[in-house]
């Protein structure tokens, strides 16, 4: 959700009449806050609220939640960032200039959030299951920002895993076919034939 990116207009603006992608400091990184309060607070609510063998399910539902975003990274990455017209363009902006705050604002991830998980999720299944789920998605969200944004701005020089993410992704930023999907990990690439390192 967070960082679109190149299109007409200059290199590293917004695609024209899409500004609202360049984020104000505080814009771009009010998703490394409201996300860990949200987790701390879907977490709260169960220990508060589940008796012990809802902990459990509800701690299996957070496990399945970050393995479903894993999946859920690459497919949106690889089929909506890069695949559809209008998100494209906005995400284009963020190949041309990757280390700008050029991104989804909080407002929009939390309506996307509130729109496709929360309300289908506590809809339809067990406040436990739900309340896993979501903040299995969620944590999962927040570990792809926080690497998106380390993959750009920091050194892989002590950390093995971002020394290898940052080179997964500047293959996806830099080759000439788009490869590479995978910025937490590179395990759907493999599978689904789009790593470069097949």
């Amino acid at each position: 959700m967070a960082h679109f990116v190149k299109t007409a207009g200059a290199l590293g603006s917004p695609p024209p009449g899409e500004e609202w992608l360049r984020l104000s400091t505080v814009g771009y990184f009010a998703d490394f806050v409201i996300y860990p309060l949200l987790i701390l607070a879907f977490a709260l609510a169960a220990v508060a609220t589940f008796r012990p063998v809802q902990l459990l399910v509800w701690a299996a539902s957070l496990i399945a939640g970050l393995a479903i975003w894993s999946l859920l990274e690459y497919v949106l990455h690889r089929g909506v960032l890069h695949g559809v017209p209008t998100a494209r363009r906005m995400h284009d902006a963020h190949h041309a200039e990757p280390s700008a705050m050029v991104g989804t604002p909080s407002w929009l991830t939390l309506a996307i959030f509130v729109g496709t998980v929360f309300l289908p999720l506590f809809a339809l299944l067990a406040a436990p299951v739900a309340n896993g789920l979501s903040s299995g998605l969620m944590a999962g969200y927040l570990w792809f920002i926080v690497m998106h944004y380390a993959v750009h701005h920091r050194s892989g020089d002590r950390w093995r895993y971002l020394r290898r993410a940052k080179r997964r992704h500047a293959r996806h930023h830099h080759a000439e076919v788009r490869l590479d999907y995978g910025v937490t990990t590179g395990l759907w690439d493999r599978l689904f034939g789009t790593s470069s390192r097949q």
